[in-house]
Parts: C-alpha cells; sequence; structure tokens
C-alpha cells in the first residue's frame, strides 16, 4: 500500500532542530515548507532541499535590524517581542494549504490560527519545560535571565491553539501534565545526532583529566553548580566551549574557555574531553549530550538535560550519570566517578552501540511520522 503523502508546513526563527527535522519528512516523501529567518544557502548546507525553503527574513529585515540595535539596550524585550510577532504574521500571510503545521513554541499564535482555518492540524513543538514551569524554576535563581511576560502570553496561546505538543524529553511531558495539560495531547520524541559530523574519536590522554562543556556559560545551565563541583576535583581541567551569558568564567589555573565555533568543529573539542558535563537547571533534552555521547564521551547531567531518556536508550549504563538539580556535592561525585572509569577508555571511544541507529536525525523523523499518521 502506498504510503500517504502529508503537506508539513513548519514555522521556526532559527534553524534549531525542525530543519533537520523537515529534511528528514522530505526524505520520507512528504511536501514539506519550512518557514525561517535561515538563508536558503544555510539550509541547504543541512540538507534541506532547496524546494522546501520558505524564506520569510527579507519581509522582516527592518525588524531584524532593530533588534540588533536595541540589544544591549532596555528596549531589547519590547523589541523581541514586536519581532516574534512580525515572524508570527509573516508566517501567518505566507502559509500554503498543508495538512500539518509546525510551530516553534511562542512563535505562532497567528501562523497556528490561520493552519487551523486551513483544516490543518497543529503541532508545537516546545524545547523546554512548560513555560510556567520555566519561570517558576528561573525565577528562583537570582541574577538569571528572567522569562518576560509576553513570552508566557503568548507560548500559553500557542498551548491552547495546540492538537499536540511535542517535547523531547520525560521531565518536560511531566511539567505539562502537572499544570492540565492533556497526556494524550503530548508526544515525547528524543532528537537525533548527526554521527558523520560526530564519529567516535580517541580516547585522550588519562594523565590530562578533562570534564568539557559546550553551550552557553550560564545560570539557567547551572554552571555556577559547575563551577563549584570541579573544584572539588585537584587537578581536573574544565574546558568550556560556547557564549558568555549571565555566570563569571572562572579565572582558576585548570579552566579554558573557547568562544563558540561552527558545530563541524566541535568534535576536535569533543576528543580532548574524559566526560561531559552538564548541570542545567531546566533544558528539554541538550542536542550537545547526544554529540558527547556519539564522540565517545561519558555523561554527567542533571535530573532536568533530557540525560535520562538518552541513558535509557544506550547498552551502557554507566556512560551517563544523572544527578539532581542544584546539588554540587552529587555533581562532583559523579564527575569523579565518570573520570576514573574513562581511564579505561582505550581507542576509539565508542558508548552509543547498538542503540546508534535510534539516535540518528533520520529516526527521529521516522517516530514524528509515525506519530502523525496516528493523528492526522
Amino acid at each position: 500500500m502506498t504510503k500517504r503523502q502529508l503537506r508539513i508546513a513548519i514555522l521556526t526563527s532559527g534553524r534549531f532542530h525542525v530543519c533537520d527535522l523537515g529534511r528528514e519528512l522530505s526524505h520520507l516523501g512528504h511536501d514539506v515548507r519550512f518557514y525561517s529567518l535561515v538563508p536558503p544557502r544555510r539550509t541547504k548546507r543541512f540538507g534541506l532541499p532547496d524546494e522546501c525553503n520558505r524564506w520569510l527574513l527579507p519581509r522582516l529585515l527592518h525588524r531584524a535590524a532593530a533588534v540588533k540595535l536595541l540589544a544591549r539596550t532596555r528596549l531589547r524585550h519590547r523589541a523581541d517581542e514586536g519581532f516574534q510577532r512580525a515572524i508570527d504574521a509573516a508566517g501567518a500571510k505566507a502559509l500554503e494549504p498543508c495538512d500539518v503545521f509546525v510551530g516553534m513554541s511562542g512563535l505562532c499564535n497567528r501562523a497556528a490560527a490561520r493552519a487551523k482555518q486551513l483544516g490543518a492540524k497543529v503541532w508545537i513543538e516546545r524545547s523546554s519545560r512548560h513555560i510556567l514551569s520555566q519561570k517558576e524554576i528561573l525565577d528562583g535563581i537570582a541574577g538569571a535571565d528572567a522569562v518576560q511576560e509576553y513570552s508566557v502570553r503568548r507560548e500559553l496561546q500557542d498551548y491552547a491553539h495546540a492538537d499536540v505538543i511535542s517535547v523531547l524529553s520525560q521531565h518536560c511531558v511531566d511539567s505539562f501534565v502537572e499544570r492540565g495539560f492533556p497526556p494524550d495531547r503530548i508526544v515525547r520524541n528524543p532528537p537525533g545526532v548527526n554521527l558523520d559530523m560526530f564519529p567516535p574519536t580517541p580516547a585522550p590522554p588519562p594523565d590530562r583529566p578533562t570534564v568539557l562543556m559546550v553551550g552557553t556559560w550560564c545560570l539557567r545551565k547551572g554552571c555556577d553548580v559547575l563551577t563549584a563541583a570541579w573544584r572539588r576535583l585537584p587537578g581536573v581541567r574544565l574546558l568550556h566551549v560556547g557564549p558568555v551569558q549571565d555566570c563569571p568564567l572562572p579565572t582558576d589555573p585548570l579552566f579554558e574557555h573557547v568562544d563558540p565555533v561552527p558545530q563541524f568543529e566541535l568534535t576536535r573539542f569533543y576528543a580532548r574531553g574524559h566526560v561531559f558535563a552538564l548541570p542545567s537547571r531546566e533544558e528539554g533534552l541538550a542536542y550537545v549530550q547526544l554529540q558527547a555521547l556519539a564522540s565517545g564521551l561519558r555523561l554527567v547531567c542533571t535530573d532536568r538535560t533530557g540525560g535520562a531518556d538518552l541513558a535509557a536508550m544506550i547498552p551502557d549504563r554507566g556512560a551517563v550519570r544523572v544527578v539532581p538539580t542544584d546539588d554540587p556535592d552529587a555533581l562532583a561525585v559523579a564527575l569523579a566517578t565518570s573520570l576514573d572509569e574513562a581511564k579505561a577508555d582505550t581507542g576509539l571511544r565508542e558508548k552509543l552501540g547498538p542503540a546508534k541507529g535510534e539516535l540518528t536525525w533520520a529516526a527521529y523523523a521516522r517516530r514524528y511520522e509515525a506519530n502523525l499518521f496516528e493523528r492526522v
């Protein structure tokens, strides 16, 4: 029997995981239209067919310029809100008839409503916990970038439009259920990783034990907790790759910071680490965890990173250690244990084993397609 072809519209600002989703759904034979601000040359670099691209940025250049101009001023949040509304409006205006509308949460109040008028099912992609849970967590962290009220309003409106909320991990599912969202309208689907870009790396010398963290150095990701835990581990190096936000960088001699690099250059940094650390206070499922595991590092993370979902998928249970959020002592113990076990790693480090086939973007899209066929 011939498989049904779906017309699938995806609305996003940046690439995120939905560019990979769009590429793979197109490869599965669906008619995908990818509405975004990402230039076609960049989506093409990540494999999205040219015919899928619906570039919105030319319609929004003046808005984008205002956001950039006001980024470091007190008006940045007002500019951000205006830009979100403009992307939403542009997406709603450009939207073609479709069977399924997939929108990044907080970005598609008008576009989702328009999709419903066109008879489409609305899937809202939420990469983090329920917005009210996220706000509650971040409001409790002194100095952290807060969730803005306009974000709360827009997110809740998108949830109301949603036929389905799609999340990446179980702790995100729990955060929606706790706030009364019907469980049968939530889909959990862990993301994939580009295994060609992140192959197993050779084990680095054991005499220079190194903890690696890739991503924004910020309070949301628990970098203050990571610093406190790391300082309990004499002789251990801490390497960070990525931007710096609201958390100060350590000045200790064994700490090294590297500014953001293109994704395809990250593999050389994964090759330097023995253990990857991600003590986030709330994060749906950070893709860097998958990149690190695919590269052969052991993972130490909190119970709000999606790492527990990954641990359940791979056969080497010792490859992932999950600790409570905001517990530097538990984090230090887990890091020390994983570093000690990493001494036994030799040659090319392989941590995914037979689960490798389930942790690709193609596998992610096949699961997504199966869920679509159940509900559309």
